[in-house]
């Protein structure tokens, strides 16, 4: 897929952006919010794996066996906040059955997406996907991202990429909210512990 093509499915449309001033912009997501699904989400057999890996899915458009995923996060100076995306990325690794995921950090800490795009070229990727974890389209996924991997690329120019949506308006984000709402509430009223975020804090508090 070059940088150039055009992709689209319900939740995001990629594309190369214009030329700007000081050349080529890399390619980016654009929310196309009004064919994102909005209702009761539904439960979903996380086992379930298909040809390529996939939670079950039968796209034939889904990620193959040499497409590295980069999920990045913004990065943090706190240790625990870093090493946390380290244990999301395991979970996303052995829930999907993909072969290459790893993890990056946009600034502030390692690995950087140049060493996750690396990484992931090193294991055979020949198509490179970075994921935000990001909740909302904002500067950080219309510019910072989509630069620093394109940067990253220029030492593989035989590797495709794409930087995808952000989490969004995704209806199983209501769930995972309510999940952390109903824990907390559990927790002050002492018949839950901190979860894996407060562990150690104490800021889950009833003031």
């Amino acid at each position: 897929m070059s940088i150039g093509s055009l992709f689209s499915c319900p939740q995001f449309t990629v594309r190369s952006s214009p030329a700007s001033e000081s050349g080529t912009n890399p390619s980016y997501a654009v929310l196309n919010f009004s064919n994102l699904q909005r209702g009761p989400s539904t439960s979903r057999n996380l086992s379930m794996r298909s040809a390529n890996g996939g939670l079950g899915q039968t796209n034939p458009h889904g990620v193959g066996d040499r497409d590295g995923i980069i999920i990045v996060d913004h990065g943090s100076r706190r240790k625990e906040s870093n090493l946390m995306l380290n244990e999301l990325v395991d979970m996303f690794r052995e829930r999907t059955g993909y072969a290459i995921v790893e993890p990056a950090h946009m600034e502030l800490a390692e690995p950087s997406i140049q060493d996750a795009f690396n990484s992931c070229v090193e294991q055979g990727a020949n198509r490179v996907i970075v994921s935000p974890f990001f909740l909302l389209p904002g500067r950080h996924w219309s510019q910072d991202i989509p630069s620093l991997t394109a940067e990253a690329a220029k030492e593989h120019p035989a590797v495709s990429y794409m930087v995808t949506a952000p989490l969004g308006l995704h209806p199983q984000l209501v769930d995972v909210m309510n999940d952390r709402i109903t824990h907390c509430l559990s927790h002050v009223a002492g018949d839950a512990g901190e979860c894996a975020v407060c562990v150690g804090t104490g800021k889950c508090q009833l003031h």
